[in-house]
């Protein structure tokens, strides 16, 4: 019999839950049964979810958006900080307030985010769960977008210190995904023949959807993740296949 995730009664947050990744995670969140509020600077397609305008990078904003879902439900069982990104960029030549505002959205604003979240969940019986949305990226190099990666690896170290020290009560995790098929996708590998190339050098032999990162977060909401706290979930389709495998002119080497 197959395993059915239901959340409904849970109330969960997902920062820029409106389009990309986001949107599948919202949707992912939904159709398990959860009440699911998302934000972001301007409202987008996702049905069936309840939207506050809100620039994270304002950090009174940030602190008001858990202060109202608070006031309007009465608890906040799960945050799921995926709202970041960045154009690419070269690491060089690029400004210094360039760099700030990269780290600013896709480590500080979650960090911010989640001491609201907890203050909140530490007063619920049943605790609550912080989800971070966290890239391949930080576990490899990322030239074109360095700030970006260092800042998710950032977030990944945030992840494991926050489970330590906000536990038993809450939960904290990080997702780390591998790309992912968006409308933004050909903004980093060009027309549909570039997507599917790239997809073709992850084992699973294609991109993400985002409902795929979606269905990780829906796990880590859920009781089937009671004792999983502080992990790295890497949902990259199996990673990248070495370099040096193609370079290689060995006999009898994999195809």
């Amino acid at each position: 019999m197959a395993t059915v995730i239901d959340l409904s009664g849970q109330v969960a947050l997902v920062t820029g839950g409106v389009r990309g990744v986001g949107a599948g995670i919202t949707r992912a969140l939904l159709a398990a049964g959860a009440h699911v509020v998302v934000c972001a600077r301007h409202p987008g397609p996702v049905e069936d979810a309840e939207f506050i305008a809100a620039d994270l990078r304002d950090t009174d904003a940030a602190l008001g958006l858990v202060d109202t879902i608070a006031e309007r439900h009465g608890r906040l069982d799960l945050l799921v900080n995926n709202a970041g990104g960045a154009p690419p960029a070269d690491a060089a030549t690029v400004s210094p307030r360039f760099h700030a505002g990269v780290v600013g959205l896709n480590l500080l604003a979650p960090l911010t985010l989640s001491q609201a979240a907890n203050a909140v969940m530490q007063q619920q019986a049943d605790g609550g769960s912080i989800v971070m949305v966290s890239s391949s990226s930080s576990a490899r190099p990322s030239p074109g977008t360095a700030a970006y990666g260092a800042a998710k690896a950032g977030l990944n170290s945030l992840a494991q210190s926050l489970a330590v020290e906000w536990a038993p009560r809450v939960r904290v995790n990080a997702v780390l995904a591998g790309p992912v098929r968006t409308e933004l996708s050909h903004l980093h590998y060009g027309d549909d023949d570039g997507i599917e190339a790239v997809g073709q050098t992850i084992p699973l032999g294609r991109l993400a959807e985002p409902e795929d990162i979606g269905g990780a977060c829906v796990f880590l909401a859920s009781g089937l993740a009671r004792y999983v706290s502080g992990a790295l979930i890497a949902v990259h389709g199996g990673g990248e296949r070495p370099a040096f495998l193609a370079a290689s002119n060995a006999e009898g080497k994999p195809t």
